[in-house]
């Protein structure tokens, strides 16, 4: 799924929102079935926000608690020390968002399946699992405050995209519960919220029109917004993919190689295919071909590409310096 405006995330693909619609749907199913038998689950304690995950029980507690809920996963291991500096502080951090997360933690020794079928690389891994949708957080250690961030975001996808708004944490076993413990979970609205929000249905809608025009209104009024620049650059790839012929556009690209506007719209279809690396070379190679306006109009449209993927992707930051080898 292309979650809404997660750095992490990587690349947009168009068969993702497809699937976005599609996890929502069943996400949407699932709660319907559990209020007709019954209501669904009841307040749970803080205690209940961290758990224990085996492969035995993965379906049960991740995928399925993931239509009511994001589950984080935190894969770790008993001899991992970076892992024992970062479990307390998710652990942490999921209790203090009241519900609106869980916690899954899996020990990567003893469930081998589970790290492969997640593609782990390396301990600590940290994903999460929305309305059935996997999606890779972060690697290594990190702080507070980027963690607090990320789940930030993951937050804000799960209740935009998903409308799962988290499980109700019983007030009288929070310390120092009550109304007051409830209050400090909740998360003020920004004064652009509604038109992000109008950008993220356009979205699901199809409407990539509609998304470019909506996260145009938000930095009209505020134009260092970095949600609504991330997600206008999404959007905008999308609208332009939408109208390309892939077979054409990509034999065109081939007979054309110094065609500048041929290659620019041949690394688009890359990029939306998740082809980050082949999307970046191409237009790379492009600028050594090209001079004057059509060089720079190739440069321009591989920085707006970085915008999609993100400042803080290593593939980002090695087209960087190839960009500047080739123009240098």
């Amino acid at each position: 799924m292309q979650p809404r405006n997660m750095s992490m995330s990587g690349v947009v693909d168009l068969a993702a929102v497809k699937a976005a619609q599609e996890a929502k749907a069943k996400a949407e199913q699932a709660r319907a079935e559990a209020a007709r038998q019954g209501g669904g689950p009841g307040a749970v304690s803080p205690a209940d926000l961290v758990i224990d995950v085996d492969e035995a029980g993965f379906e049960r507690d991740v995928l399925q608690r993931s239509t009511e809920v994001p589950v984080v996963i935190d894969f770790w291991a008993e001899w991992c020390e970076p892992c024992k500096q970062l479990s307390p502080v998710l652990e942490q951090l999921v209790v203090e968002y009241g519900g609106r997360l869980l916690l899954a933690k899996i020990d990567v020794d003893a469930n081998q399946m589970l790290m492969q079928q997640f593609g782990v690389q390396g301990i600590p891994a940290v994903f999460a699992v929305v309305a059935g949708q996997a999606l890779p957080l972060f690697q290594g250690a990190a702080g507070k405050e980027q963690i607090q961030q990320t789940l930030d975001q993951l937050v804000q996808v799960a209740e935009q995209r998903f409308g799962l708004t988290g499980l109700t944490v019983d007030p009288d076993a929070v310390p120092g519960g009550g109304a007051g413990a409830q209050q400090t979970a909740a998360v003020p609205a920004g004064p652009y919220d509604a038109l992000l929000e109008a950008a993220v249905q356009a979205l699901d809608a199809g409407d990539f029109g509609g998304a470019v025009q909506a996260y145009k209104n938000v930095l009209s009024d505020d134009p260092g917004n970095s949600e609504a620049k991330l997600g206008l650059a999404q959007a905008e790839l999308l609208h332009r993919v939408q109208s390309l012929d892939p077979q054409r556009t990509r034999q065109d690209a081939a007979e054309k190689p110094g065609d500048a506007q041929a290659q620019i719209a041949a690394a688009d279809l890359d990029l939306v295919g998740g082809h980050v690396e082949d999307a970046f070379g191409r237009l790379i190679d492009t600028v050594r071909r090209t001079a004057g306006d059509e060089r720079d109009t190739v440069r321009i449209r591989l920085l707006e590409l970085f915008e999609v993927v993100g400042a803080d992707d290593p593939r980002v930051s090695a087209a960087r310096r190839a960009l500047s080898r080739a123009l240098f």
